[in-house]
Parts: C-alpha cells; structure tokens; sequence
C-alpha cells in the first residue's frame, strides 16, 4: 500500500477528515489529493462563515446532530488553538405579524436539537439593534462567525504534525476497488493504493463516484448547483448581531452577516444554475437584494450594495424538492469495504467538520 487513507478534496470538511484519520492511529499514513493550487478555494472560502447553532435542521437528521456537536467540539477547537472567532449572536425576525406562526415553529424545531432561542417582542429586539425593523425575532447567542481560511490552515497542519500530507494540483480521475483496498488514479496518471478512501470532493463528489469502480449507480446522487451571490456594504453597518429573515425552501434567505473585522455583507440568495463554476455576480440582482434587506433594513441607504463574490451549494436534490440531509455513505450502505462518499455537503458543513471527521470514522468502522 502507497498509503493507508487517501482524502480527496482539501476543503474544510475533508481536511477535517483527514485530521481525524490521522489523529485515530499516530502511524496510520493520511494523503489529502486536491485538485487546485491552494485548499479551500471552493465552497469553503465562499460562504458566510458563520458558527451555526443547530437552529434550522429536522429533529434526528445529520444536519441537526452534527451542527450541534460540530459547535462544541468546533468552538473547543477554536479556543485551544487561539484561532479567530466571535460569538456574536444573531436575530432572526418575522417582518410581518403573518411570519409569526412561522418564527414559533423554528423556535419549536430548534429545541428540538437541544438548542434555545430567546423570544423577543419586537421592543426588545430594538432594544438590541435600534435600526431593525420587525414584529418579533429570535435571539440565538450561540452563534457566531469564524476565520474559515485560519481554521483550514490549522487542520492542515494538524494533518502534517501527525505525518499526513496534503498534495496540491492533484485532480482525481478514478477509482477501483483492489484486494486490499482501493487503487486510485489521477489525471496525470499517478497510481495510488490505499486501505481506505473518502470521496470529499464537495460539488464535484457525486461526479466523482460515478468513475469509482463498483459503486452501484443507485449509490450516487445527481447534482445541483444552487448559487449564492453575496453583496457588499459600502457604508458602515448599524447593527453588531447577525440578522436573518425567515428561511426560504433552498437557503436561509438574504441575511446581514459580518465578518471578523465587523464589516457587513448580505447574502446569499439562491440562483439554481447549470455549472459548478459560475461565480460571477449578476450586478443587476442588487435591486431584488436591497428589497428583501429593507424588509428588516428600512434604512438602507441607496446605492450602498456593491457585488461582492459568489459562493455554490452542493445541492443533491433540484428546485422543487425539501431540502436533502449530509449523506454520509459507507460500507454499509453501498457494500465497498473501505470507501465513504459525502454528498450534500452544504451548509452547516463549516459548523460540522469535526463532527463529520468523527462521523466517516464511525462509517468507517
């Protein structure tokens, strides 16, 4: 054996992975393959960055399990290593007495997950954030953001110290299964053996399996792209909590998040498109953007949003179908001894990284 884990993609989330293989046996030998020159270029370095607290996931899935203990063991982490995050809290608010039923039932679904919003008549929500403009909200001090690319690097050399490497420029081509585990292929026609193999590949991962030998068709998803354009603010925010809208059918709906130096940004929203490389943002869907912020926003100024970047889902379900929950596929699922597949691994992905690092190790087992 060359090896005895490969890791393909050196995202968060599979380099969360391959800390937690290599930290499992201190001579177990850990390769994390990644298609491009850096990691965490993909999903990873284009989202919000924010420490979700379990809020909006049904109660038993994967997303609420692993949000909740990905915060613990995540917010752990971040303080041993003297790594840059801030609970800043954040308010989700009902705009009109109409989202009220639907602000008592996150509430609901979030206690369900262990988790405890406070309920905030709408003076007390001002009280909070004097410029807000809403009839209820819900504070949720729990969450928070976090440096993602400082997170990234302190795995990675998590992964190094413990004698795993990560190998740039390295796009994956295939996989079969062999006696005692899996030969894998890239596409400047490295062959590479290992005992065990995780596809975190994250928009490309279903792509990906469908060239791993053996794998049933029925095993692998189809993949969609739901991109989220995020616009900047030029003047300086008014507000020091993260605010959210109600959630829409594909997304968390255009929210007010900050960053760690406390400048705003509002996004992302949901456009369904046909690639995982579109990330261009469309100038002309600030209109659109500056309606839906002024709905908790009033005080907007015009001409404030400038295009900031663009990030895409993983998505493993289409437009018109409920949200789809972290497929964590194993051995016991698709009956290939030593290969896990993740699929879907959207948001709250940067929250659960350590807790999915545990949870391919347990399909693993």
């Amino acid at each position: 054996m060359d090896t005895d884990a490969i890791v393909i993609g050196a995202g968060v989330v599979g380099l969360a992975v391959a800390r937690a293989l290599a930290l499992q046996s201190p001579s177990k030998s850990v390769l994390v393959l990644e298609a491009a020159d850096a990691i965490g270029t993909g999903t990873s370095s284009r989202n919000s960055e924010v420490l979700h607290a379990g809020i909006y996931y049904p109660a038993g899935s994967l997303k609420a399990k692993l949000c909740v203990k990905g915060h613990a063991l995540l917010t752990a982490y971040l303080q041993e290593r003297g790594l840059p995050f801030w609970l800043c809290g954040k308010l989700i608010v009902a705009s009109t007495p109409e989202q009220l039923p639907a602000l008592k039932t996150l509430q609901a679904k979030a206690l369900a997950n262990g988790v405890e919003l406070q309920w905030l008549e709408e003076k007390e929500a001002l009280a909070m954030e004097p410029a807000l403009s809403c009839v209820a909200a819900l504070h949720s001090p729990r969450t928070g953001l976090v440096d993602s690319h400082a997170l990234m690097l302190s795995l990675q050399a998590d992964i190094e110290n413990a004698g795993g490497m990560v190998v740039l420029h390295t796009p994956v081509q295939s996989a079969r299964p062999i006696s005692q585990g899996w030969e894998v292929l890239t596409e400047d026609g490295t062959c590479l053996q290992t005992s065990l193999l995780v596809n975190s590949a994250g928009l490309d991962a279903p792509l990906l399996a469908k060239r791993f030998e053996g794998l049933g068709a029925e095993h692998v998803p189809k993949a969609f792209y739901a991109k989220g354009n995020y616009f900047s603010l030029s003047c300086k925010s008014p507000f020091s909590h993260l605010i959210y809208p109600l959630p829409s059918e594909a997304g968390l709906g255009v929210h007010l998040t900050l960053d760690m130096g406390k400048q705003a940004k509002f996004g992302p929203d949901v456009e369904w498109v046909a690639t995982a490389d579109d990330y261009v943002v469309n100038p002309e869907r600030v209109a659109p953007f500056a309606d839906e912020i002024r709905r908790y926003w009033p005080g907007l100024p015009d001409n404030a949003l400038q295009p900031a970047y663009a990030g895409i889902r993983p998505k493993i379900v289409g437009p018109d179908a409920p949200a789809a929950d972290f497929v964590v596929q194993g051995p016991a699922v698709h009956g290939l001894p030593g290969l896990v597949n993740l699929f879907g691994i959207e948001s709250p992905g940067l929250t659960s990284c350590l807790a999915l690092g545990d949870e391919v190790l347990l399909a693993l087992s």
